[in-house]
């Protein structure tokens, strides 16, 4: 069986978060690592990760901040779209949680 390298390879790893220490420096200083890694798993390799490091890593740097928030975006959208008012209603005021 060939290896694969994904998101659990500790160079993979590594350059993981050489780019989120980049992006939350240059553009994106609230930006955790679950989110680097779930943009990855998610857009950059849905189909399974690259053969080779040298893919893998040249895929992790070449990420884009601007696409990241694209694909936040999208993911938020879908979820309101599955959602109700109720499930806004600490933000938009409602029933107050504390009566008894």
């Amino acid at each position: 069986m060939e290896e694969r390298y994904n998101l659990e390879n500790i160079e993979v790893q590594m350059a993981l978060v050489i780019k989120l220490h980049e992006l939350q420096r240059d553009v994106l200083p609230s930006i955790s690592y679950s989110v680097l890694e779930d943009y990855i798993s998610t857009v950059l390799w849905p189909k399974g990760a690259p053969r080779t490091l040298n893919q893998a890593v040249d895929d992790i740097m070449r990420i884009d901040a601007g696409e990241i928030v694209k694909s936040m975006a999208m993911q938020a959208k879908l979820q309101s779209g599955r959602s109700t008012l109720a499930d806004y209603s600490d933000v938009i005021g409602g029933k107050n949680q504390y009566e008894e």
